[in-house]
């Protein structure tokens, strides 16, 4: 449900779409989700890769996500007896003008669903490097504790303002912490606004995501940690599966330590989206969607093959 290629997110991630997409079915996958990063629209929020030449490269994102939208429904079609495509975008909470941005990508026909993801505290990117990083501390007042506090303020106006039907990667926000594995109950604000995205998420029906990419970068969990993964369960959330992948080598990264991982909380299921019907719409219409529910033994019986 959460995933990436170098053909539409170049410098970010490896591979032409279509190789990952055939990678998938050669591994047992029956459902991708196809969420390439949205464009970005200031040069303030460009990345070192694309410093050089700042003008060409915002230049080169609204096009880069039309031709992706038009490479997704090729692919969706060419191997519809193979594998069930969404298709969708990863959305961009850098600032609240993103918002509006966020809605009108999400309003073309062909799109499915958006991950409301936030890889920004105050226009910061807290997940490329430490530098960054230590300039997110200080624009949030100076420590890690304050920073928290700010990524999940940040991520609950998204939650408000978008109620994306998957929240990405919901504790990004200790990738590059001193102490990614903190017990974050000790920091009393950081909890309480925890706890208030979660109520809000379940409130609508909204879904995490358990994505194992935090194991790949050298975390004990994945994203959520135990602490919120509980949490969540407690108000009967929802998860769906994903390793946001970046290439073909990442796909299925860590997948039986991550079903592992839930089956320890007690889970027997995750969730998928289903579109309905599965083959094409009219081009103008979306396609319904349902929720699908998938054993978690069945996903551990494919890994095994691997």
């Amino acid at each position: 449900m959460h995933s990436h290629s170098g053909q539409f997110c170049p410098g970010h991630a490896v591979d032409q779409l279509e190789d990952i997409v055939k990678q998938a079915i050669s591994k047992g996958f029956t459902t991708m989700g196809l969420t390439e990063h949205m464009p970005r629209y200031s040069r303030e929020d460009l990345y070192p890769e694309e410093w050089d030449n700042p003008e060409e490269s915002l230049a080169a994102l609204v096009p880069r996500h039309e031709a992706y939208l038009v490479e997704a429904q090729r692919l969706q079609k060419a191997y519809a007896s193979q594998i069930h495509i969404l298709i969708g975008f990863e959305g961009e909470w850098i600032r609240s003008e993103y918002g509006d941005l966020i809605t009108s990508l999400a309003s073309h026909p062909c799109i499915d669903y958006f991950m409301g993801s936030i890889h920004h505290v105050n226009g910061h990117p807290i997940d490329f490097d430490g530098v960054f990083y230590r300039r997110a501390i200080e624009s949030a007042g100076g420590s890690e504790e304050k920073l928290y506090e700010r990524y999940y303020d940040q991520q609950f106006e998204l939650l408000q303002a978008l109620k994306p039907r998957v929240v990405g990667h919901f504790d990004l926000c200790r990738l590059l912490s001193e102490k990614p594995d903190r017990d974050v109950r000790e920091w009393k604000g950081v909890w309480e606004r925890i706890v208030r995205n979660l109520k809000f998420t379940a409130g609508y029906g909204g879904w995490l995501e358990c994505n194992t990419s935090g194991l790949r970068k050298m975390l004990a969990e994945p994203y959520p940690c135990r602490i919120i993964a509980e949490e969540w369960l407690k108000m009967g959330g929802k998860f769906t599966f994903s390793d946001d992948s970046h290439g073909i080598g990442h796909l299925g990264t860590n997948y039986l330590r991550g079903l592992e991982y839930l089956e320890s909380l007690g889970l027997t299921d995750v969730w998928v989206l289903q579109r309905n019907p599965a083959q094409d719409t009219d081009g103008t219409t979306k396609a319904a969607l349902s929720d699908k529910k998938v054993a978690i033994s069945d996903i551990k019986e494919v890994v095994a093959k691997w």
